[in-house]
């Protein structure tokens, strides 16, 4: 060999190798996360791990809805489940009224003793259909319920006794619940919301199930806001288990775009990938829709060894509901095997709400076709050919088939490769009556072929391009704010781009429209877009700017003509007219223009606020107005019920009042500037007098013996605009430390819950790191505690490791805020 050649094929085994590791190379997170990001394209397709374990529980969709999702490796014959379960389908036996309405009978005073037991006489309760809940914003809600308390009784006529089965309670609440069967507690929730939870009956409760008339009754208490009940019955069917023996996951680590995971198998280790290249500067990759599962093994024995990869993905992707038909097929074209499906209905942007999932448009399992084998069918008949390395022929299409793709990787010591994971949606939003492409695809000439192509030319270059910039993030969000910091962004990264859908609107703006996951389902909310922001200012200041272009397009068409900001423009996915129930003028108002200022502050212009110019003008026009101190109104704590004089809403209106000075002042219009400076001045001088309690800042200027998390004033040191004193941060974060439980900071004196965006946005306000990483460590403590595993929640309590309600919402974007410190342009000293 010459030593040119030697050279080369040197340089292209470290090139290999260095690919291979790349995944290895960021910084390591330690958390434990309450649940673990897997596929995060959008909101409806989304895959989560629930468990300490890829393999202890089903992938499900950010509700808690399975998705299921198996992979399994065969090592000489031995097989080992790395993913997924092999799930027991659950038949209902009373079904809730996602499925179905059902007969009930209600009160809403309280009832007399023992009405949870079946002797109990209802014939004077009303009769209605269940579930009960709000029915404007609780899609599932078939009888409105809106007062504080209700009970319920169900009565259920089962054909046979289950003595022996598994059998399961699913219920939906908001809030507190108890639910009884057949006069048995099963389940007290507390001071909680859940959605589709499920609770396995004890041995006693299933023996209480007889052949005909039985009894489900429960009782909420709505403390505030939406309220719902719904329950029904579930029981396993009998199935046989392929593979019931696991691989022994030793490490999972979560990292802002990418998921590795580790396995021994045998005489191998596998190392699994889950990679969403959400690069934000890239527009077209971050709605490209596919998402990658890369494997890499090695042999451990020095030996080399026969190994398959088995890869399953149900038709629940695809659908609202597993009970919906589904249709599936596969094809192969440009060296890649196809295998989709997609529900039989087809009925496009057809429904809006919260615990929804997509059931129009097609999911798809996609792999290289050299050295692969795949099918569609059952799944039984599917895993029985893997076990037995069947050649069987796969239908080419099928009814409610699943798909499985099979990777015969040789005998080896090593071997790497991957399978990619997408939708196409067809249409993503409906916007004031116009469904809208998804933006990859907005000048409709692109097709998901061709996606899945560009996907498979640019892994290589993708992969290395997502370790740098897990790399680096871990990296200057450990210097800004410390290691648990830079945990809590890796878990948020995904989860907050994830929650959005980008399209481009008929008149060319850009879209970047969240969905309210867990809250109420609304589309574009901007209480909701306010806390996200600044990830995506952080990032790309475009992005941002997609977050409030459907507000500014609302009120600047005439479609809202109040003389304040909207809440939202719809309940996903349909963007048409505001939606959610009341208005939060100041609140909206606010938000609007400080997130713009904000914009003007990372890109050094205001160009894009002198584009809203006219309507920022009447907006803050009406904070001036109305903004010192506020009437009885909603504010983005809305869960906290209404009430006025809020001191934290007049920070906001305060300071949207000083971004506007600040945007006139970025245009030249020093006079304008000045004026709007000097109002926000006079107004913070007030303020400070009529929210002062000593050695604090009240929660309303009228009650001396509260406090609350001012982190609205957040702004005022980010962007140097110099309007509140100097002393008041200071106080209130010495204040603050003395208030502080085990799991964090509540949001004010009422109540132990607390936002943990909110907390790292009253973080931000402390002068030095190491006080940041006082408030920051208990949410970290909590995240890696929590016995609720569900994609993180912002709305937690602190004295205990549960939480109140939301999860998967983009509002974690909000953790991003301490990297803007020192990043955006100060307002100068012309108008100080």
């Amino acid at each position: 060999m010459t030593k040119i050649s030697f050279a080369w094929m040197l340089l292209i085994l470290l090139a290999v190798n260095g690919f291979s590791q790349t995944k290895k190379s960021a910084l390591s997170n330690s958390i434990r996360p309450p649940a673990v990001p897997l596929i995060t394209i959008d909101p409806y397709t989304s895959g989560w791990s629930f468990a300490d374990h890829l393999y202890d529980e089903p992938v499900k969709h950010w509700t808690g809805k399975k998705f299921p999702l198996l992979g399994v490796i065969k090592v000489d014959n031995e097989l080992y489940r790395f993913m997924g379960t092999e799930e027991v389908e659950l038949l209902s036996i009373a079904s809730t009224s996602i499925e179905s309405g059902w007969d009930g009978k209600y009160v809403t005073n309280e009832p007399g003793e023992n009405w949870y037991q079946k002797s109990f006489d209802d014939s004077a309760w009303n009769s209605a259909t269940g579930a009960f809940g709000t029915t404007q914003n609780e899609p599932s809600a078939r009888t409105n319920w809106d007062s504080e308390y209700i009970w319920v009784r169900r009565h259920v006529t089962l054909d046979k006794n289950f003595s022996g089965k598994n059998v399961y309670l699913e219920y939906s609440h908001d809030d507190d619940a108890i639910i009884y069967v057949n006069g048995i507690e099963v389940v007290n929730t507390g001071n909680a919301c859940q959605k589709n939870a499920r609770i396995k009956l004890s041995d006693e409760m299933v023996a209480s199930l007889k052949k005909g008339d039985n009894l489900i009754a429960g009782y909420c208490y709505n403390r505030v806001g939406n309220g719902l009940l719904d329950f029904g019955l579930l029981v396993e069917k009998e199935s046989k288990k392929y593979f019931p023996n696991t691989a022994v996951q030793t490490s999972v680590d979560v990292q802002a775009t990418q998921t590795h995971y580790a396995f021994t198998c045998g005489g191998v280790e596998l190392n699994l990938t889950f990679t969403a290249p959400l690069l934000m500067e890239d527009l077209d990759l971050v709605s490209r829709p596919v998402n990658y599962i890369s494997y890499d093994v090695n042999s451990t024995d020095g030996k080399k060894h026969n190994v398959q990869l088995y890869f399953e993905a149900s038709p629940n992707w695809a659908v609202d509901q597993p009970t919906q038909e589904t249709e599936a097929e596969s094809f192969e074209k440009d060296g890649l095997v196809y295998l989709k499906s997609g529900s039989k209905t087809q009925d496009v942007l057809a429904k809006r709400g919260d615990d929804l999932r997509i059931d129009w448009g097609y999911f798809y399992l996609v792999s290289e076709k050299e050295n692969t084998a795949y099918g569609i069918g059952g799944e039984s008949t599917l895993r029985n050919n893997f076990v037995n390395s069947s050649g069987k022929k796969s239908k080419v299409n099928g009814l409610n088939d699943v798909l499985s793709v099979t990777r015969s990787l040789g005998s080896v010591s090593s071997a790497s490769g991957k399978v990619m994971v997408g939708y196409d949606d067809i249409y993503s939003i409906q916007y004031f009556g116009t469904n809208l492409r998804p933006y990859w695809n907005r000048a409709e000439d692109q097709t998901i072929e061709g996606q899945f192509a560009k996907a498979n030319n640019e892994y290589e270059s993708l992969m290395t391009r997502c370790a740098e910039f897990d790399q680096q993030m871990m990296k200057q969000a450990t210097a800004a704010g410390g290691k648990d910091y830079a945990e809590l962004c890796a878990l948020a990264y995904r989860q907050a781009i994830a929650a959005h859908k980008l399209v481009e609107a008929p008149n060319g703006d850009l879209l970047f429209l969240s969905k309210e996951n867990f809250s109420n389902g609304s589309i574009g909310t901007v209480d909701v877009t306010y806390p996200s922001a600044p990830l995506f200012l952080l990032y790309n200041p475009d992005l941002a700017k997609g977050l409030l272009n459907a507000i500014f397009y609302y009120s600047e068409s005439g479609k809202w003509t109040k003389p304040f900001a909207a809440h939202d423009v719809g309940t996903y996915p349909l963007a048409n007219s505001q939606t959610y129930g009341g208005d939060m003028p100041v609140e909206e108002s606010g938000n609007m223009l400080i997130l713009t200022a904000a914009i003007a502050a990372m890109e050094g212009n205001a160009e894009y606020g002198a584009r809203h110019w006219n309507v920022l003008t009447t907006w803050v026009n009406y904070l001036v107005e109305n903004g010192l101190d506020p009437e009885n109104q909603l504010c983005t704590d809305d869960f906290a019920g209404h009430f006025a004089h809020n001191a934290n809403l007049s920070v906001k209106a305060t300071l949207a009042i000083a971004s506007y000075s600040y945007l006139a002042e970025l245009q030249g219009l020093t006079t304008v500037a000045a004026k709007y400076k000097n109002i926000a001045r006079e107004m913070a001088t007030k303020w400070e007098q009529m929210a002062n309690a000593g050695d604090h800042y009240r929660l309303t200027f009228d009650k001396p013996d509260t406090w609350s998390q001012k982190y609205n004033l957040v702004w005022d040191k980010l962007m140097g605009m110099d309007i509140y004193p100097k002393e008041i941060a200071p106080k209130e974060i010495q204040y603050y430390l003395g208030k502080q439980n085990k799991y964090g900071l509540p949001l004010d004196n009422r109540e132990t819950y607390t936002k943990t965006d909110w907390i790292v946005w009253t973080a931000t306000l402390a002068d030095d790191k190491a006080t940041f990483e006082k408030f920051i460590s208990p949410i970290h403590l909590f995240m890696n505690e929590t016995s609720d595993r569900i994609p993180m929640s912002d709305w937690v309590f602190t004295d205990s490791d549960k939480h109140r309600g939301f999860q998967a919402r983009s509002v974690v974007g909000g953790y991003f805020i301490k990297m803007l410190d020192g990043k955006m342009t100060p307002q100068t000293t012309t108008s100080k």
